[in-house]
């Protein structure tokens, strides 16, 4: 399985520059024997390094990194696996920040990337990357989002129309964007299921067989895909729910999603699971495996109402998933509750180091969102902006600043 570890640690060298450039043709020459792609970025004796490669050779290197006198504070930072590497398979690149500027290097890193360059963007092996690099992470707005300056306009999106009731099918989806208002685009479409009367989930899986709940919420999903791909989201990510356990309990899960995914002309990369923290996780290996196989395909790992369930951040120490969701109930009014707002900027800090994007959940007043950009926050999803629509897409509300 590819995997990709990123660690960074402290270099102890006595001549810096020659050093470490004897260091890293060694290991250049080392990593191309095992088939590992080696990017290291050096800024003093601070080091990021990514390694990708099979799971076996990467995890071995790395505890032999690890046990490396010439390497001091070693911390691992992300482990994730993926269909393709992000780098040529050159052994070891150095990027020497003492002897290149940031522009340089970064610039440098992108050239070698063979990843396309939509995906680098929201790429948390990039993220970490330009964060080194830049030494920069993205100011909080301030005061810029005062409630009073800010008014909303309409878009109708050029997507198909609304599909209607779907008869043929045991349940239906309805889709929500989730937007970033300050680039004044869409991140993805959340794909919310419907029963066929239109109610909500909590109706239509307590009218199911307790012994059928796994297999139905699995086999669900083929009906969101091809929803995705009767309207045409384009390039758009969609995002699906999903119980943890249903990765657990069905037989083949991953590879049923996988092959539902295809089968509607939609992208891997393009899908987002969304695994719900409101479920008790047991078989917690499988659960884990389940992870890789998905990592491993390209599909993108989110946690839904974080902050409301059982996993809470003892989730967060056995995988980083690509995006954290904040439950609606820590969002609620948070521009009038202190401890609410302390507790986001917890989040929104320990997610900073890990580089994993958040999304607010919920938003349904201008206060609300205003505080929330001003905290840092770029992504929002809630009534404000958009309401789910049975089978389409609703007209989105882009704040704007009044003249």
């Amino acid at each position: 399985m590819l995997t990709t570890l990123i660690y960074r640690s402290q270099l102890k060298l006595s001549c810096q520059s020659s050093a470490l450039r004897e260091l890293v043709e060694h290991a250049r020459i080392r990593n191309a024997s095992l088939n590992i792609t080696g990017v290291l970025l050096a800024k003093g004796t601070d080091v990021l390094q990514i390694l990708e490669g099979s799971e076996e050779s990467v995890v071995k290197l790395f505890h032999k990194i690890r046990n490396d006198k010439r390497h001091g504070g070693v911390v691992e930072l992300m482990r994730d696996y993926g269909p393709r590497r992000r780098f040529e398979n050159v052994g070891m690149l150095l990027f020497d920040l003492q002897t290149q500027s940031s522009k340089e290097v970064l610039q440098s890193v992108l050239h070698y990337s063979k990843l396309d360059s939509y995906l680098t963007s929201d790429d948390r092996v990039f993220k970490f990357i330009q964060t080194f690099i830049t030494g920069k992470r993205p100011a909080p707005s301030g005061g810029r989002y005062d409630p009073a300056k800010w008014t909303l306009s309409t878009e109708t999106l050029p997507l198909g129309e609304s599909l209607g009731l779907l008869v043929s099918q045991h349940c239906q989806f309805a889709l929500q964007p989730i937007i970033e208002p300050s680039e004044g685009k869409i991140s993805s479409f959340e794909a919310l299921i419907r029963g066929n009367d239109g109610g909500s989930p909590e109706h239509f899986f307590s009218a199911l067989d307790p012994a059928k709940i796994y297999e139905v919420d699995l086999q669900t999903k083929a009906y969101a895909f091809a929803l995705a791909e009767k309207l045409g989201i384009g390039s758009h990510k969609i995002a699906v729910n999903l119980l943890p356990m249903s990765l657990v309990n069905v037989p083949g899960a991953v590879a049923f999603l996988v092959d539902q995914i295809k089968q509607h002309g939609l992208q891997p990369e393009q899908v987002v699971v969304e695994i719900t923290e409101n479920e008790m996780i047991s078989g917690l290996n499988q659960f884990n495996s389940a992870i890789k196989q998905l990592r491993a395909e390209g599909v993108g790992l989110a946690i839904d109402d974080f902050g409301s369930g059982y996993a809470g951040l003892s989730l967060l120490t056995r995988f980083q998933p690509d995006k954290i969701k904040i439950d609606r109930e820590i969002i609620s009014d948070i521009h009038l509750s202190g401890p609410k707002q302390a507790i986001v900027r917890s989040i929104i800090s320990c997610c900073s180091d890990l580089e994993i994007t958040l999304v607010a959940e919920g938003i349904e007043k201008i206060e609300e969102w205003c505080w929330l950009e001003s905290a840092g926050i770029r992504r929002f999803q809630g009534f404000l902006f958009a309401r789910p629509q049975l089978n389409g897409v609703g007209d989105i509300r882009w704040p704007h600043l009044m003249r």
